[in-house]
């Protein structure tokens, strides 16, 4: 089976397919020819994915699934959520976005966060969606040279790494995008 991931990140790409079983292969939206950026208005992380599943099929009339994701910050009132990827600015900057994060939570004790990862999926006229979601907190300052986005501030419950610091195969194994993509797989089945 051959479906397409509505997402233009190669990190996002590879993390998923990591996660897939030999008999599911993703197509990426380069693969279909899109290279546009898909509108992302919602004001939820499970809305964004919903819109941007949507658009594939009726743009390019291929069935898909597309994913968001955002980190939720209690002190931050859930900031910056579905506005993770642009929190510091248009730019998308991962390391800008991190620094404001670390910045607005100095000298805060509460650091407890999570990231929350809705995957919608087109298939045969229906539409489904699947979440995950990962508990932990925001460290004090940036650990480790894997992941991306802000896996080098995000410590999951349990653990003394960071994303950014764990191997990938453990990342997904306890990740919020791991959980959702078990859950696609499982509808799958």
């Amino acid at each position: 089976m051959k479906i397409v991931f509505a997402t233009n990140n190669r990190n996002k790409v590879k993390e998923v397919q990591a996660l897939m079983p030999s008999n599911i292969q993703i197509v990426s939206l380069a693969d279909i020819g899109c290279t546009e950026d898909i509108p992302e208005t919602s004001a939820t992380i499970e809305g964004n994915a919903k819109q941007k599943a949507n658009y594939i099929k009726e743009h390019y009339g291929f069935d898909c699934f597309a994913d968001d994701t955002g980190l939720e910050i209690d002190e931050l009132n859930g900031a910056p959520g579905v506005y993770s990827a642009r929190y510091a600015g248009e730019m998308k900057d991962a390391n800008a976005n991190m620094d404001k994060v670390l910045k607005e939570l100095d000298g805060t004790e509460n650091r407890k966060a999570q990231f929350k990862t809705v995957i919608a999926l087109t298939l045969n006229e229906k539409l489904e969606t699947f979440t995950g979601i990962c508990s932990g907190h925001i460290t004090q300052e940036k650990k480790g040279e894997g992941g991306f986005g802000y896996d080098p501030i995000f410590l999951p419950d349990g653990y003394t790494q960071t994303f950014a610091e764990l191997p990938l195969s453990e990342k997904n194994k306890i990740g919020h995008r791991g959980k959702a993509v078990r859950k696609l797989i499982g509808y799958f089945s």
